[in-house]
């Protein structure tokens, strides 16, 4: 699976995550046990992983760390607040999420649910576009 399969960016300054190609990179993936527990409970990985210390723009850290955390073990709406999580701590304030299918308002009222914060979340079709309010910092 190529990197622009993964994330493929549709302006300079915007990015769209392939939801489906992480499922599927994750159904393929050799787990080990430490990658597993990063997978169900994620809370260790996000916190002990620095992704300073990974390579590239934030938006390939993006990517490599979605890959660490994405798991077919928990609900879609889990897997995309921690996606929304993982773009806020790169600063990635905006960005396209492509989904296999629509979520119904329950599954985008679950996301709000899980993510906690404020968050924009508009659905096209089978595109989600999630706007997290400027950063403060």
């Amino acid at each position: 699976m190529t990197d622009k399969e993964l994330v493929s960016a549709v302006r300079s300054d915007h990015i769209c995550l392939n939801y489906t190609d992480f499922l599927a990179a994750s159904c393929k993936k050799r787990w080990s046990f430490v990658d597993a527990i990063y997978g169900v409970m994620p809370i260790f990985g996000m916190v002990t992983r620095k992704s300073q210390d990974l390579p590239g723009t934030p938006d390939e850290r993006l990517k490599a760390l979605a890959l660490q955390i994405i798991s077919t073990q928990v609900s879609d709406e889990i897997n995309i607040a921690r996606l929304i999580t993982l773009a806020e701590q790169q600063h990635i304030a905006q960005f396209d999420i492509l989904l296999p299918y629509p979520l119904s308002e329950q599954q985008l009222a679950g996301i709000r649910q899980e993510y906690i914060k404020p968050l924009s979340i508009e659905q096209y079709d089978d595109r989600l576009v999630v706007s997290i309010p400027a950063f403060s910092h």
